[in-house]
Formats: structure tokens, C-alpha cells, sequence
């Protein structure tokens, strides 16, 4: 078991060192642009250490028009990891440390979790290219945290992480609605509503100091995301590149999002044996992805380790590199649409980087219906019943 831990961790200190290798590049040069997107190296963190005045220590909450816009677990990392440096560059490496760390932690839960197919998450191509253009991974382990403990039914401590996750990046609310499904099936009505109070109190905990000190600053995250129109990596962005044009955005991206959602609880109610937590997150995050204003590059950080927790077996590797083809393509794809804005002298053609868009959006689709179909699967429910009842 020494050997095995050890041999996990070396492995994804070899790929977090993989990563940073693809970003050494843009280090050399400062990130200077058009290099950070020909180079496909940009990262999120020396560009917002100086834009959100990091670089000068300043709050991350104080101004309502300058803010970062995250919420307060990363706003927190973002100033904290700030305070030893002026330099971007010691912020970047002070942050590829934390992440590399953040990144072995995860590898090490999801080999615990799907022990035959953990090391598909350190050799996943898109995930070495992502690991450090943004905080993500913050969220990310908290997440698989959650889950792990959710399935192991210690429902507190998985909605304290969950808590923890969604005051982290937000995204991980919409694990609530596998929760729920779950819950339901169970008949766990007293469970469901005790987990949803926990995680809203551990989310409200974390938030409310900022609530009341910072309000403007803190609410800015929120009004970003409401008024944010058509973004990169969305299909209602390739849409538009195709001369589609769409309006009312924020409804028709919850009206898809919710039909989304609908489908699969039709699905997963027709069931005949109840999946685990581990099994369908991966759907229901595909299809916020999917329906979302936005896709950044960093998103397949989420979605990797719940890709590898919903796999069955050997058999569905091939789709999963399948879909990580797709994403390596979107990933080489939009750094070079945004040279084309940025002074290189070649860039991708507007209809090519939509063209990578709706690739990438099919191979999630593709990937997703192919772990649907076995997701309810004899081990699950073997794991399933082998577990006590009730709260830890």
C-alpha cells in the first residue's frame, strides 16, 4: 500500500512538473502577450495579481468595480498567496506550488475512490495544459472531497466540504441536484433537508463577514455572472460565429440548463439500481458546462476526476480519450483565436475555433450518454448497501 501511495504521488508531481514546463515559456518572457496565447501558456495569475491590485497588497473585496471576481475562499488565496511578493513572477510559482499540492491531493482521493483508473487524471493531456491558468483546483478537491465522503455516507462532513467547494468557485452548487435525486430515491427526506441546511450554513459562514464588511465588493462575482453576455467556449459563442444569433442569454442558458437536469432525473429515475454521488456528478456538471454563457480552458479541470469516478471499467477508456482529444483540441484552439486579437501574426479563423467549440461540446455529450448507460452498475449498489445508514 506504500508502494502504491508513493507511486501515485510521484506520478502526479511528474505531471503537475509537466504543467509547469507548458507555462515556463511565459514565465521566461513575463507573459507578454501575443507569447502567453501563440505559446498557449496565459495564466489567470500574475494577469489578475496586477489587475485586481494584488500586487500592492490590497484587499481582494475592497472596491466595488475592481474586485476579483471570485468568491471569498479563492479571493483569500488570491491576497493571501499575495502578502510575501511584489513580483508576479514569485506569485505565479508561489501559486504553481499550492496547485501542485492541491493537484497530488486530488490524484490521491480519486485513486482512492476508482483505484483501476486513477492514473487517467495525472496523463489526461487537457488536464496538464490547465492546471495552472486559474485557482480552480481549490474548488475541485474540495469537491471530490465531498463526494468521497457522500458515498462513504458520512453526509455532515461532505456537506461541510461541498460548503467549503461552493464559497471556493461556485460551480459545485449544481452537485446539489445528484444529491437530491439520490436522496429521493432513498426516501432520506430528514437526511436531505439536514444536508442542504449544513452546506447552506458552512456556505453563509464563510460568506457572511464579507456580506457585512464588504458587501459591494463581495456581491460583484454575482453581478458579473448576471450580466455577463455570449463568452469564449460557450455554444452560444460558436452559434454567434456562425451567424446565429441569440438573445435573452441568461434565460436561455437556465432553460437549457434545467432541461438538462430534467432529462436526467427522467433517467435517473428509471433506473433499476441507484447509482452513487461519484457516478453522475459528471453528468449533471457536463450539462451546466454545456448550457453555461462560458467555458473557459480550466473547466476540464472540473470535469476530469468526476469523468474517471463515473467510468465502470477499462472499457470506457476509449471514450474517455475520445473526449480528452476534444478537449486538447479546444485548448490548443481558443489560445489561438485570441492571438488573432492580440498582434500575432497568425492566429485560428473565427468558424475554426467554432468548429473546435461544438468538437468539444459533442465529445462531452458522447462521453457523458456513454457513462450514463452503465453508471447503475452491480458494484455500485454492492458498495452501496455494504455501508451503514445515517449521519457519522
Amino acid at each position: 500500500m506504500k508502494y502504491a501511495t508513493k507511486s501515485i504521488i510521484v506520478l502526479a508531481f511528474l505531471s503537475a512538473l509537466f504543467s509547469f514546463v507548458k507555462f515556463d515559456h511565459c514565465l521566461n518572457t513575463n507573459f507578454a502577450t501575443p507569447d502567453v496565447y501563440t505559446h498557449a501558456c496565459y495564466s489567470d495569475l500574475p494577469a489578475l495579481f496586477g489587475a485586481r491590485d494584488l500586487i500592492n497588497h490590497v484587499w481582494p473585496y475592497a472596491s466595488a468595480s475592481n474586485s476579483v471576481e471570485y468568491p471569498p475562499i479563492t479571493g483569500l488565496v488570491m491576497w493571501a498567496s499575495a502578502l510575501p511578493t511584489h513580483s508576479d513572477k514569485i506569485y505565479f510559482l508561489i501559486n504553481v506550488g499550492l496547485i501542485a499540492l492541491l493537484f497530488i491531493g486530488t490524484v490521491l482521493l480519486v485513486a482512492k475512490m476508482k483505484p483501476e483508473l486513477w492514473y487517467l487524471l495525472p496523463v489526461a493531456p487537457a488536464v496538464i495544459g490547465s492546471l495552472y491558468i486559474n485557482w480552480d483546483l481549490w474548488a475541485v478537491a474540495s469537491a471530490v472531497l465531498a463526494i468521497y465522503y457522500f458515498d462513504r455516507r458520512l453526509y455532515d462532513y461532505s456537506a461541510l466540504a461541498l460548503g467549503l467547494s461552493i464559497a471556493t468557485k461556485f460551480f459545485p452548487i449544481v452537485l446539489l441536484a445528484p444529491i437530491a435525486l439520490i436522496f429521493y430515491r432513498r426516501g432520506q427526506l430528514r437526511d436531505a433537508i439536514r444536508y442542504l441546511i449544513v452546506t447552506a450554513g458552512t456556505w453563509l459562514l464563510i460568506n457572511a463577514p464579507f456580506i457585512i464588511f464588504n458587501q459591494t465588493g463581495w456581491w460583484r462575482f454575482f453581478k458579473m455572472n448576471g450580466e455577463r453576455g455570449v463568452d469564449f467556449g460557450s455554444l452560444w459563442y460558436a452559434l454567434n460565429l456562425f451567424g446565429i444569433s441569440t438573445s435573452n442569454l441568461n434565460t436561455l442558458s437556465i432553460l437549457l440548463f434545467l432541461i438538462g437536469i430534467a432529462a436526467y432525473a427522467v433517467y435517473f429515475f428509471g433506473l433499476g439500481q441507484l447509482p452513487t454521488l461519484a457516478s453522475t456528478s459528471f453528468i449533471v456538471v457536463a450539462i451546466f458546462t454545456i448550457s453555461s454563457k462560458v467555458y473557459s480552458p480550466q473547466y476540464v479541470l472540473w470535469l476530469t476526476p468526476l469523468a474517471i469516478l463515473a467510468m465502470r471499467d477499462k472499457k470506457d477508456r476509449p471514450a474517455f480519450w475520445i473526449w480528452q482529444g476534444a478537449e486538447l483540441i479546444y485548448h490548443l484552439a481558443i489560445w489561438e483565436y485570441l492571438a488573432s486579437y492580440s498582434g500575432s501574426h497568425f492566429g485560428l479563423p473565427a468558424k475554426a475555433y467554432a468548429a473546435a467549440t461544438l468538437i468539444r461540446i459533442g465529445a462531452t455529450i458522447f462521453f457523458a450518454a456513454r457513462v450514463s448507460t452503465r453508471s447503475a452498475h452491480p458494484q455500485n449498489l454492492e458498495f452501496l448497501i455494504s455501508q451503514s445508514g445515517g449521519y457519522a
